[in-house]
C-alpha cells in the first residue's frame, strides 16, 4: 500500500502530460548512426557514430496477452503505457556469448550538460556533472542529459538496467578525447554468458526532470517485474521519529550499560529517542585464528572486525550475560564511567595511527632500529588499550551482580532481557534495531560453527571496479574472503537470525555490506542470480519477523540492488555514504568539507533511490563542528532524524530544534531533492553553486541553501579529496518556483499563489514575494546554510472593508517550522484557526493587526513586527500530543 503521506499523480494528469506537445509515436529514433530525441524543430541528436549492433526498441506491453510478463498493478501498467511513447529500450548484440560485454554507444555530442551518478566505492555512489563523453566516470549508473531543444527543462534520462542475469553500467571510452560512451553488461560468472542485450538500458524524455526520473523507474518496474516502487510500500513509522545510533559512541565496544546510558541522557533532556540502532559490535563473531566458540578479543575500531565471521546467531558475551532487572536495580549512572568509551576509542585510534606509520616507514625503506621504535610504541599502546578495556569489563561485571551467578530457571537473560528492561524503563522507545551484514557478518559465517553449509569463498573484484576509490573494507574482505552460505540456504541464515531477534523484542535490522555478494558470485550463477536469491530470502524473513518494513538498507547504492533488493520489503535505505566527523586520511579540513560532500551525495542520490525507497540521510553528531549544517539537512530531508552522539556529547538546544518532546519530528511530505537550477552544476567545487534542496509541507514549501563547496571526487587520484581553493563564500538566489509544488497532487494548488510569505530560519526575517519578484539573494559562508519557508498568502474575506492577508509559517523554534502546522482553517467570520505542534514561537504573516489571538481558548499576548511578522507563544500540550489550537481573530 502507499504511504499515507505519499501522493500519486491521477490518471487524468498522467494522460494529459503524456499527450502534451508530443506525437503519438515514440520520441526516439536511431538512424544513420545517430540517436535522436524529439521531432522536427524540437529534435536533438544525443549520441552520434553509433555502431550497427546498437538497437532501439519501443516500450511495449501487451495487456491483452495472458503471457504478459508484468506483475505490476493495473494502475501502474496504465501509467507506464500512457508515457511509453517518450521512452524506449536501448541495447546491443554482441558478436558471441560472453560474461562481460561492452558496446560503444557512439559519442556524446557536446557541449551538452549532463548530471550523472557513479559508484566511487563498491557500495557508495555520488553525483558527477559534465558536458562531454570524456567527462563521464566509470561505473555510471544513470545519466540525465540536458535537452533544451525539447523546450524549457527538456531532458533525457539514460538508465542502465538488468536483463536476465546481467547488470549494466556506463563507462567513458578508454580514449578520453574520443568522447565515446560505453555500455557494459556483466554477469559476474564465466559460466553465465549471453549475446543479446537489446533491453539492457532505457531512455526516457520529457520537460520535467523529476517526472522523467519517476516515469523511467515506473517503466523499469513494469518491464522487469523484479522490484517495487516507494509508492507501493508502507513508510516505516521510524521515519517520523527521532532516534539514536550507537556507532560513533562505541564503535565495536557497544555494551548494554552504554546503550542504556545513551538513551537515558537524551530522554532526561526532553528529546527521547523513539528508536535506537545497536550498530556493529553486538554480534558473536570471531576470526579464523580465534578459538571457535569465543568472541574475537579486542575489537574496537571499524576495520578490526572485517575479517571476522559469525559463529552463532545470538548476541556476544557482553550482551549475553545480561540478566533481567540488572540495570533497573543498578542504573549505569551509578557506576558507568561515561568518559571511558571515548578514552578507549582515542587510544585505539592512536594505536591504529602508529601501526599505519610503521607501514609507511617500512615502505619508505626504514631501518630495523626505526621499526623497533615503532614496535615498542605499538606494544605500549596495545597494553594501554587492553588496560582500558579491562577496566570497562571489570566495572560491568562488578556492578551487574547477577552476572557472576548462574541464571535461575526461567530467568530471562541476554538481549531479550535487556530489550525488555529498556522498554520498561523508557516507555517512549518504540523500536530497537540491530546491525547485520547481508552475509551475516563482514566475513560471512564461520564454516562448521553453525548448521549452515558455509564455506570461505575468495573475494574477487570485477574489472568494472578498477577505477573506484581504495577502501579499507574492500581490502579486508579480499584479505579474508567471505564465509558464504549457499544461496539455497540464505533463507535459513535469515530465519535463524531474525527469529531469534524478533523473539528478543528487536523490531528491525540495519542491513549493511550488500554488494559484497558481487565478490563471491562466480560459482553461484553470477551477481544477479546470487543477489536475487539472497534478497528474496531477506524479504521473506523481514516480512515474517519484522512486520514487512523493519529494515534499513545500507551500503547498497548499486543499481542491481534497487532492481532486485528493493523488490518487496525495503522501504527505507541510505542515500549517502557514511557520516565522517573528520577525514580518515588526516586532512584537518575534512572536519568541514566532508560534511558538504555528504549533503550533496544524499541530495543527488535521492533523485533515483527515492523512486524505490524513502531516503535515509544517515546519522550525525550533534556536538560536531558542522552539527547545525547537518541538522538543517535532516530537518527537511523527509526521512528519519537520528544522531550517533557519544555519551555526554550532545547539543540539546540543537536537538530540540529537530525533535518534539514526544520524540517525533515534523516530517516533510516529500523527500528532499536538488532544485532544477542545481541539476547540471557541481555544488562541490565549481566555486559558484550553492546546493539548494526543496521539499513540501502540508501548507507550504521549504528550500534549504547550503554552501558545500570545498571537496569532491578527483578522477586522476580516484578518491574524494579537499579542494581548498573552493572553500569560500558563495552567493545564490532563491525563488518560489524553486519549490516543486506540482510533484504532489495535494500541494500543486500552492503553485498558483499570487504572493508568498518567506521566513528565513537563520536571520528570522519575514519577507513578502510574488512569483514575479526579483529572486531572494543569499550569501553563505563555507559550511553554512539558510532555510527558507514559503507559505502562500490567503486573502481573508468577510471582515471589514480593508483587505486582510494571512500566511501560516509555523513554530519557528523548529528548523522545519512549516512541518509543525497540523491544520489551517479560514472561517467566514474572519477567523483563522491553526493547529500547531510543539512549544515556542508561532509565526504567521499578517498585513493588519488581529483584534486578538486565542491559544487553546485563552486570549494570548502577541507581537506584530515590521513586514507583517506576527508572533505568539504556545506551550506543549501533552494531553493533546503537543498540539495547540491558535485562533487569529480579525
Amino acid at each position: 500500500m502507499a504511504p499515507p503521506n505519499e501522493s500519486k499523480a491521477t490518471e487524468a494528469e498522467i494522460a494529459a502530460e503524456a499527450m502534451a506537445d508530443t506525437p503519438p509515436s515514440t520520441f526516439f529514433s536511431l538512424q544513420n548512426g545517430n540517436l535522436t530525441v524529439g521531432h522536427g524543430g524540437k529534435a536533438a541528436v544525443l549520441l552520434s557514430d553509433l555502431p550497427e549492433n546498437v538497437t532501439l526498441s519501443p516500450f511495449e506491453l501487451d495487456l491483452s496477452s495472458s503471457e504478459s510478463s508484468s506483475e505490476a498493478p493495473e494502475q501502474l501498467v496504465k501509467r507506464a503505457t500512457a508515457a511509453a511513447h517518450r521512452g524506449a529500450f536501448l541495447g546491443f548484440t554482441a558478436p558471441e556469448p560472453t560474461d562481460r560485454a561492452t558496446c560503444r554507444l557512439g559519442r556524446l555530442r557536446g557541449p551538452r550538460r549532463f548530471l550523472s551518478v557513479f559508484r566511487f566505492k563498491t557500495w557508495w555512489s555520488t553525483m558527477w556533472a559534465g558536458e562531454r563523453g570524456r567527462d563521464l566516470q566509470p561505473e555510471t549508473q544513470w545519466v540525465l542529459l540536458d535537452a533544451p531543444e525539447l523546450g524549457p527543462s527538456g531532458c533525457v534520462l539514460l538508465l542502465p538496467l538488468i536483463q536476465n542475469n546481467f547488470r549494466s553500467a556506463i563507462f567513458p571510452s578508454i580514449d578520453k578525447e574520443d568522447g565515446g560512451v560505453i555500455l557494459c553488461a556483466e554477469s559476474g560468472s564465466p559460466s553465465v554468458t549471453a549475446a543479446d542485450f537489446r533491453r539492457i538500458a532505457y531512455v526516457h524524455a520529457g520537460h520535467d526532470p523529476y517526472t522523467v526520473m519517476r516515469e523511467a523507474f515506473l517503466a523499469a518496474r513494469v518491464h522487469l517485474g523484479t522490484f517495487m516502487l516507494a509508492e507501493e510500500k508502507t513508510l516505516p513509522a521510524m521515519a517520523r521519529r527521532f532516534g539514536w545510533c550507537t556507532w560513533d559512541a562505541f564503535y565495536l565496544t557497544v555494551d548494554p550499560a552504554g546503550v542504556w546510558r545513551g538513551v537515558s541522557e537524551l530522554a532526561e533532556a526532553g528529546v527521547p529517542p523513539r528508536f535506537v540502532i545497536i550498530d556493529d559490535g553486538w554480534q558473536s563473531v570471531n576470526r579464523d585464528e580465534d578459538p571457535p566458540g569465543r568472541d574475537a578479543p579486542g575489537l574496537v575500531l571499524g576495520g578490526d572486525q572485517m575479517t571476522a565471521r559469525l559463529y552463532r546467531f545470538d548476541e556476544c558475551e557482553r550482551f549475553r550475560r545480561y540478566r533481567e532487572g540488572d540495570l533497573l536495580r543498578r542504573p549505569p549512572e551509578v557506576f558507568y564511567d561515561a568518559s571511558l568509551p571515548k578514552a578507549v576509542l582515542r587510544k585505539a585510534a592512536e594505536l591504529e595511527g602508529a601501526t599505519k606509520a610503521r607501514k609507511r616507514a617500512l615502505a619508505a625503506g626504514a631501518g630495523q632500529s626505526d621499526v623497533s621504535l615503532f614496535d615498542e610504541k605499538i606494544q605500549q599502546l596495545r597494553r594501554n588499550l587492553d588496560q582500558l578495556l579491562a577496566k570497562r569489563e571489570d566495572a560491568l561485571v562488578k556492578n551487574m551482580s547477577s552476572s557472576s551467578t548462574p541464571p535461575r530457571d526461567g530467568e530471562t537473560t541476554g538481549l531479550k532481557a535487556f530489550v525488555k528492561d529498556m522498554k520498561r524503563r523508557f516507555p517512549d522507545l518504540d523500536d530497537v534495531y540491530v546491525w547485520q551484514a547481508l552475509c551475516g557478518a563482514w566475513g560471512g559465517v564461520r564454516p562448521g560453527a553453525t548448521r549452515l553449509d558455509a564455506r570461505v569463498v575468495p573475494a574477487r573484484l570485477s574489472p568494472s571496479l578498477a577505477g573506484t576509490m581504495s577502501d579499507l573494507a574492500v581490502d579486508r574482505i579480499v584479505e579474508g574472503g567471505i564465509g558464504l552460505v549457499p544461496p539455497g540456504q540464505a533463507g535459513g541464515l535469515y530465519e535463524a537470525s531474525h527469529s531469534y531477534l524478533a523473539g528478543a523484542g528487536v523490531t528491525g535490522v540495519k542491513v549493511d555490506v550488500a554488494h559484497a555478494l558481487e565478490y563471491v558470485c562466480s560459482a553461484h550463477g553470477g551477481r544477479v542470480a546470487l543477489a536475487r536469491a539472497y534478497y528474496a530470502a531477506l524479504s521473506g524473513s523481514i516480512s515474517a519477523h519484522f512486520c514487512g518494513s523493519g529494515i534499513i538498507a545500507s551500503m547498497q547504492q548499486c543499481n542491481d540492488f534497487f532492481f532486485l533488493g528493493a523488490s518487496r520489503e525495503v522501504a527505507m535505505a541510505r542515500v549517502g555514504d557514511d557520516f565522517w566527523f573528520d577525514d580518515p586520511d588526516g586532512d584537518p579540513m575534512g572536519v568541514y568539507w566532508l560534511q558538504g560532500a555528504h549533503a550533496v551525495n544524499c541530495a543527488y542520490n535521492s533523485l533515483w533511490m527515492g523512486q524505490c525507497v524513502r531516503p535515509d540521510w544517515d546519522m550525525f553528531m550533534s556536538d560536531h563542528a558542522c552539527a547545525a549544517f547537518h541538522a538543517a539537512t535532516r530537518a527537511i530531508c523527509g526521512g528519519p532524524v537520528y544522531v550517533s552522539d557519544s555519551l555526554g556529547g550532545h547539543d540539546f538546544k540543537l536537538l530540540r530544534r529537530l525533535a518534539f518532546q514526544d520524540g517525533t519530528v515534523p516530517l516533510c511530505l516529500h523527500y528532499a531533492l536538488p532544485t532544477r537550477d542545481c541539476l547540471f552544476k557541481n555544488p562541490l567545487f565549481d566555486q559558484h553553486t550553492a546546493l539548494k534542496i526543496w521539499n513540501l509541507n502540508k501548507f507550504g514549501g521549504v528550500i534549504g541553501a547550503f554552501n558545500c563547496q570545498g571537496a569532491g571526487w578527483d578522477p586522476a587520484e580516484h578518491r574524494v579529496r579537499g579542494y581548498p581553493h573552493c572553500y569560500k563564500l558563495i552567493s545564490g538566489e532563491v525563488r518560489p518556483a524553486d519549490v516543486e509544488w506540482g510533484q504532489r497532487e495535494d500541494t500543486s494548488a500552492m503553485a498558483n499563489a499570487t504572493e508568498y510569505a518567506v521566513f528565513r530560519s537563520q536571520s528570522e526575517d519575514l519577507l513578502l514575494v510574488t512569483p514575479q519578484s526579483d529572486p531572494i539573494r543569499v550569501t553563505l559562508q563555507p559550511s553554512s546554510f539558510e532555510l527558507f519557508t514559503f507559505a502562500p498568502v490567503t486573502r481573508i474575506t468577510g471582515v471589514g472593508s480593508d483587505e486582510k492577508k494571512f500566511a501560516p509559517i509555523g513554530l519557528v523554534d523548529m528548523m522545519n517550522c512549516g512541518g509543525t502546522i497540523v491544520d489551517v482553517e479560514y472561517g467566514d467570520s474572519g477567523e483563522v484557526r491553526m493547529k500547531v505542534k510543539g512549544e515556542g514561537r508561532v509565526v504567521a504573516y499578517s498585513n493588519v493587526r488581529p483584534k486578538r489571538i486565542l491559544v487553546d481558548g485563552c486570549e494570548a499576548t502577541f507581537e506584530l513586527g515590521n513586514g507583517g511578522k506576527l508572533v505568539v507563544g504556545v506551550s506543549w500540550k501533552k494531553e493533546n500530543d503537543g498540539v495547540s489550537d491558535v485562533v487569529f481573530c480579525y
